[in-house]
């Protein structure tokens, strides 16, 4: 399959990139980037050719890969599906359920594939965990933590203006809501409340029955961010906590392109597919008012 990359930024670079040109049964078909010296050196670096005009790219390429910051993502997820490319998005799909929506009728609409990669599920241990617990009947409740530093000076997303505008709930609330929900099934209600900096606390009331809770921050003290990121289950089968995290996005990448492939030739939707993506902004954006007004949001 040809896949063109969309971005040049720090995650296209680090995880887009190289995860597409190592890809056994994938051409990287070229790199499009709002800043087209960028675009250039990127492409460059695995002499593929540099796209100036994006439509061009969708024309010669079977999908695309989009590592854009979500303000701008739904627009060219949007132009590309009515062009007939599949799509690997990323988390969020938008900052907005207008936006988002349009993403989710355009796929449908144009009848390709769509995988949104949320990292942890397409982790090495932690995709079979969840598909396992998924399974388990029982769940009473769970805590998921996703708990950063991302604006330190080492950081190559501490300049990131969208999550500097966003914070946490935006940025890392997609990969808790990724793993909650296929365990303890859709959320009908959420509470939201501030914490320092962008931390946000979530409390969600799932259809089944049960409940969760997680924290979010990309604010939080280096010191304290160690070993920041975990999901521990309660119910009947007792206290089960999800693996820790052991390789890097790139290669958690390589199975979500697997799974692109795969939606692709059968035509069955992924379940973290751009209908999924829509859900997850959704719930985003009812918690984002339920922090503003103190007060629970059905969903």
């Amino acid at each position: 399959m040809r896949i063109g990359l969309l971005g040049t930024g720090p995650w296209a670079e680090r995880v887009h990139a190289p995860a597409l040109a190592a890809h056994p049964e994938v051409e990287l078909a070229g790199v499009w980037g709002r800043r087209p010296e960028a675009a250039s050196a990127l492409a460059a670096g695995y002499e593929v050719p540099a796209y100036a005009d994006v439509d061009k790219l969708f024309a010669e390429a079977d999908a695309v890969s989009i590592a854009l910051p979500p303000a701008v993502q739904a627009e060219f997820a949007v132009r590309a599906a009515e062009a007939g490319c599949h799509l690997l998005l990323d988390k969020p799909v938008a900052l907005t359920v207008p936006e988002a929506r349009r993403v989710a009728e355009a796929t449908a609409r144009a009848g390709v594939a769509s995988v949104v990669f949320f990292t942890l599920r397409f982790g090495g241990t932690q995709a079979p965990w969840l598909a396992e617990q998924a399974a388990r009947e029982g769940w009473f409740t769970a805590r998921c933590e996703w708990l950063g530093s991302v604006f330190t000076a080492d950081s190559p997303y501490a300049a990131s203006p969208w999550r500097r505008e966003k914070g946490a709930l935006w940025d890392v609330g997609p990969h808790a809501l990724s793993v909650l929900l296929p365990v303890l099934g859709d959320a009908v209600q959420v509470t939201g409340a501030q914490g320092p900096g962008d931390t946000v606390h979530l409390v969600l009331r799932h259809a089944a029955g049960a409940s969760s809770t997680a924290t979010l921050s990309l604010t939080t003290p280096p010191g304290a961010a160690v070993d920041g990121v975990g999901l521990e289950l309660r119910g009947t089968a007792g206290l089960t906590r999800m693996p820790d995290r052991d390789e890097s996005p790139a290669t958690a990448f390589g199975r979500a392109v697997d799974a692109l492939l795969a939606s692709a030739r059968s035509g069955e939707p992924h379940p973290c597919d751009a209908a999924f993506g829509l859900r997850v902004v959704e719930i985003l954006a009812a918690a984002e008012q339920s922090v503003a007004t103190g007060a629970a949001v059905s969903l």
